[in-house]
């Protein structure tokens, strides 16, 4: 039962109790989800080094994209 002021509006510290089951609520969705994450990588080793990989592989392309546009701009110049 919510707590309500004497127009039957809920009170400040009900709507801030409402609020806050809110954001544990979502917290805890949050937290499931992540401990599901977890379990898949869990099960599956290979992904986490995988993931690793990909990012080492982005950031090499990234780099070679930088030279490329510098290049561009200079021979544009």
């Amino acid at each position: 039962m919510v707590a309500v002021d004497e127009h039957g509006e809920p009170t400040k510290a009900a709507q801030t109790t409402t609020e806050l089951q809110k954001k544990i609520d979502g917290l805890q969705s949050q937290i499931t989800d992540m401990h599901r994450a977890r379990e898949t990588t869990g099960e599956n080793p290979d992904l986490s080094s995988e993931v690793q990989n990909l990012k080492e592989k982005l950031g090499e392309h990234s780099k070679q994209l930088e030279q490329s546009a510098e290049k561009l701009s200079q021979l544009q110049a």
